[in-house]
């Protein structure tokens, strides 16, 4: 017996403010029955102790997740300092304690600019990456250390919002693949007292700022009929911010068959959105060295209607 999808067909972009609490798939499993969609998915995990901004895709959207995980991430944490936990936050148990610094304001500010720009990151074992066929997290919790290899990631933006001797409150702005947990305690290692990030909030993914989602409640409270009205993003704000191209019916037709497309005036390098010149939006494209766009992902039932 063929099995089939439960769920009704919905396409759409779902700004979630997931509470701390829960992990990101619980987070979904339960957007996911209030919608009452088909497909959906998430773009990027949020540990359960975080929370914020977590894009929900459904439907066709799902085909455009992986450029929202490509995006940069924005971040607000809470480091609390003098103390390591087995897991790098709030969750784990202490394993060391040590004295709190005598922090001056310059000081503080010199060692917080070293994390700015490229920086190497050793991802920590309570992680969700693969070794052997095994998430790590899985062999951290048998006890077992693995070796892993650094990573660079980039931290573009670093900015200390509140100290305390005891805590320091940031703003992150980094690229995908960067752990918050890593850089607290690297943070706390450079400032000789070690740390943990004791709060987690997720503020923005992209060009998407966590002020425009929709928390678990906020749902529940608005008639199931008016959901996917009120809530849901077209499936091209994924790439909102490519560069727009119109095109005529013939080079929709080209594209429909997988070739290439003329264009006099595309941009020099890049991927581009491609909209039909009565502006339905019908697929993303790259731009080859000669200027001509090749179609990479196609969303034909936008033409059939």
């Amino acid at each position: 017996m063929s099995r089939r999808n439960r769920g009704r067909k919905l396409d759409g972009i779902l700004l979630l403010d997931k509470p701390s609490g829960i992990s990101s798939n619980q987070a979904l499993q339960q957007v996911k029955k209030l919608f009452d969609a088909a497909k959906a998915g998430h773009t990027g995990s949020l540990d359960p102790l975080a929370s914020g901004l977590l894009p929900v895709c459904f439907g066709q959207a799902t085909r455009l997740a992986a450029y929202l995980l490509d995006s940069h991430k924005d971040y607000r944490v809470d480091i609390r300092l003098g103390l390591n936990t087995t897991t790098g936050d709030a969750e784990g148990e202490v394993r060391r304690q040590r004295p709190l610094p005598d922090l001056e304001p310059g000081e503080l500010k010199a060692v917080l600019a070293r994390f700015e720009g490229r920086i190497s990151q050793l991802p920590p074992m309570h992680s969700a990456l693969k070794r052997n066929g095994v998430r790590l997290y899985q062999y951290a919790r048998q006890g077992i250390e693995v070796e892993r290899s650094p990573r660079t990631v980039i931290i573009s933006k670093l900015e200390l919002l509140a100290a305390t001797c005891e805590r320091l409150t940031l703003q992150v702005s980094c690229s995908k693949g960067t752990y918050i947990r890593t850089l607290a305690e690297d943070i706390g290692e450079a400032l000789g007292c070690g740390g943990y990030v004791e709060t987690l909030r997720r503020t923005g993914v992209g060009r998407f700022r966590s002020d425009a989602s929709w928390t678990i409640d906020d749902l529940q409270s608005l008639p199931p009929e008016n959901r996917e009205e009120r809530c849901l993003l077209p499936i091209d704000e994924a790439v909102a911010n490519w560069p727009k191209l119109e095109f005529a019916q013939d080079s929709v037709t080209c594209a429909r068959h997988g070739r290439a497309i003329e264009v006099s005036d595309a941009p020099a390098q890049g991927w581009v959105r491609m909209y039909t010149q009565d502006s339905r939006f019908f697929g993303v494209g790259e731009i080859l060295p000669d200027r001509r766009i090749a179609p990479r992902k196609l969303f034909l039932h936008s033409l059939e209607h």
